[in-house]
């Protein structure tokens, strides 16, 4: 179009692809299949492209009394995996039209003060992380479509679960520590009422309760630096049951905690003891050792969350299946004894 021109129309894209605007809508509003022919909806969308056309969001939201916002709702910012959360639900939620806001719960847990003035008439839907949970009631996020990530699917209060597979990743670590020769374990848990956590613990006493003549103690830390330091010097300067060579943490963070203890107690990882981690922050390869740990997809993870609500917007069957997790194996584990 000339410079100083009006703004684009549909009209003006559908005269430029030979198509009738009917068919710009059903191609630009991504609900096209079986209505058009791919052909038709390449030629649309490039005519769309060359005019510079963007669709009148406001009028179209307004028309169909939608606001096209999503509310992300997770604990407090103190790691990078939920910021990798909200690109990938908002890396969905661009290609649709949607924006995501991120609401961090205020202190990681509890209720949160309502964000809006009226989060249904704010919003079309939500995603929360079960450890903000509780924030959900203040805004009465829970009377909108709702998913739900990292939450017990059989309890869940959303239309849709995401999860990871996290019992395969406590699984994952049980098994390599058993492997290499270890008997003896200390699991550092995060002191948070979540069932991830809980499937953790679940799933690392039950693997390692598959060999003969093992022990499992389990201390609870605040998921801070500090918190884990506390806990482990007092775990490992206390008189209960033999000393472990393997220390399981729940949280990479924990993990940092941990290795400043043992240096303080003058125990070398992974000499004297292996450390493991969960979710590969960029934490992991600043220890020293780097730490073996569970990769934990964040940018996948609020993808498919974002993808399972709009589904549910439309009325669609959600995408089914945990999200794979990996073992990372780096030099904070090693054999027994070693």
């Amino acid at each position: 179009m000339a410079r100083g021109s009006t703004r684009p129309t549909s009209r003006d894209v559908a005269q430029a692809a030979g198509v009738s605007q009917a068919a710009v809508s059903l191609v630009l509003g991504d609900k096209w299949r079986g209505r058009v022919s791919e052909t038709t909806a390449e030629r649309v969308r490039e005519a769309a492209r060359d005019l510079g056309y963007r669709p009148n969001l406001a009028a179209r939201n307004l028309r169909l009394g939608r606001t096209r916002t999503v509310l992300l709702v997770v604990p407090a910012l103190t790691t990078e995996f939920f910021g990798g959360v909200y690109t990938g639900a908002a890396r969905v939620a661009a290609r649709h039209g949607f924006g995501v806001v991120l609401y961090p719960s205020p202190e990681g847990v509890g209720p949160a003060r309502d964000p809006f003035a009226s989060a249904q008439a704010a919003l079309d839907g939500v995603i929360a992380s079960s450890m903000a949970a509780d924030a959900l009631s203040a805004i009465r996020g829970d009377q909108l479509p709702l998913v739900m990530l990292d939450s017990d699917p059989r309890g869940s209060h959303g239309a849709v679960t995401v999860n990871l597979d996290i019992r395969d990743g406590a699984r994952q670590v049980a098994d390599h520590l058993l492997a290499l020769g270890h008997r003896h374990f200390l699991h550092l848990a995060a002191d948070v009422p979540s069932w991830t956590f809980e499937v953790r613990a679940q799933e690392l006493a039950a693997r390692v309760a598959t060999v003969a003549g093992t022990t499992l103690r389990t201390v609870a830390a605040p998921i801070s630096i500090e918190g884990a330091l506390a806990a482990t010097e007092a775990a490992l300067t206390g008189p209960d049951g033999p000393r472990p060579t393997a220390l399981v943490c729940d949280d990479d963070k924990l993990a940092a905690g941990a290795y400043k203890a043992l240096r303080r107690l003058g125990l070398r990882v992974p000499d004297d003891i292996s450390v493991t981690g969960v979710d590969d922050l960029g934490l992991a390869t600043a220890l020293d050792p780097e730490l073996t740990t569970v990769r934990l997809d964040a940018e996948t993870f609020g993808e498919r969350g974002m993808a399972a609500l709009l589904a549910v917007l439309e009325g669609r069957t959600p995408q089914e299946g945990d999200i794979p997790v990996e073992l990372v194996v780096r030099g904070s584990t090693a054999r027994a004894g070693a």
